[in-house]
């Protein structure tokens, strides 16, 4: 059987990450690089053109020239406030980009030396971060699309897709030429032909080819201009094995297999949207693990600040 190449690539060694982000200057500077690739820039006024630098509390500061607006690195991002050193969050961003399954809080913990209430929040900011930059991902051509759950039913409650404990969501998967999986979409959602539409509308572009099963909701995409290409399925394990299929089915299935093999209990119904977004997030960066954790770098300058209180709001449900 013939390796592949994407799941056994050779990733950021641990060693490696030592190498370029074991200190706090090397994550400052990586943080620089990654908010001001062409330069500083005054995030009051917008000049470029002149600046000092001091450190406060051992944290870099620029004082622009034009308006003597000051800032740090990590002021206006994710990390504003943070009084976590910048090699924790840097730690922790290495295991959630390089671990093959996803990181509990709780390991988390105990990797990067915090109580579990930090762990948790810091885990939840590179999720939200994660799920911005991939809020604007669309699919084209060829997409696999279909309906999954997360979570299983109570005992005594409704059974099948009824279950109080359920949480919707669609899965898409493009592919290519050659049949293999290239990108995915994962969105909370119910299955109704309105919030399939908006799905459409906001996670492809066209030409696109909509394979799906017989879901009445995913018929909406031909009124967008799509080509549908529908086959009733029906039920059983027969159903989950039809080529067409393929990519999305593996998809999902190691999707409920690392949450499964991973976290004890997961509030699904208000956080449901990060844990998919992380998967989303890692399975479209795949192809070169060893910068993805620069991608996360860049999400995170990129993203406004988070405070915890609305890290634990849920998101609104469509």
């Amino acid at each position: 059987m013939p390796m592949n190449r994407v799941q056994f690539q050779k990733g950021l060694s641990m060693p490696e990450f030592l190498d370029r982000y074991g200190t706090e200057e090397q994550c400052e500077q990586a943080l620089v690089a990654a908010r001001w690739p062409s330069g500083f820039v005054c995030p009051a006024c917008g000049v470029t053109e002149s600046r000092t630098t001091f450190r406060r509390q051992g944290r870099l500061y620029y004082q622009c020239a034009g308006c003597q607006h000051q800032c740090s690195v990590t002021s206006g991002t994710v990390f504003g406030s943070t009084k976590l050193p910048l090699t924790r969050w840097f730690l922790a961003m290495q295991f959630l980009t390089q671990s093959k399954n996803n990181v509990a809080a709780l390991e988390l913990k105990r990797q990067i030396g915090v109580c579990y209430r930090t762990a948790w929040l810091v885990k939840h900011k590179l999720l939200e971060a994660m799920r911005l930059v991939e809020a604007d991902r669309q699919l084209t051509g060829r997409v696999e699309v279909d309906d999954a759950y997360l979570g299983g039913q109570r005992s005594g409650g409704k059974t099948g897709r009824g279950s109080e404990n359920k949480v919707p969501f669609v899965a898409a998967v493009q592919t290519t030429e050659d049949g293999r999986p290239h990108l995915a979409c994962l969105s909370p959602r119910p299955f109704t032909k309105q919030s399939l539409e908006d799905f459409f509308a906001s996670s492809t572009v066209l030409p696109l080819t909509v394979v799906s099963d017989g879901l009445g909701c995913f018929e909406v995409a031909a009124s967008l201009g799509a080509c549908h290409d529908r086959t009733v399925t029906g039920g059983g394990k027969a159903s989950v094995e039809l080529e067409q299929f393929r990519c999305v089915n593996t998809l999902i299935s190691n999707i409920k297999t690392a949450l499964s093999g991973t976290y004890h209990s997961v509030k699904f119904a208000k956080y449901a949207h990060r844990y998919l977004a992380e998967v989303q997030f890692r399975f479209n960066r795949r192809y070169d693990l060893r910068a993805i954790l620069g991608s996360l770098v860049r999400a995170m300058v990129a993203a406004p600040p988070l405070p915890g209180r609305g890290i634990r709001v849920a998101e609104h449900r469509r």
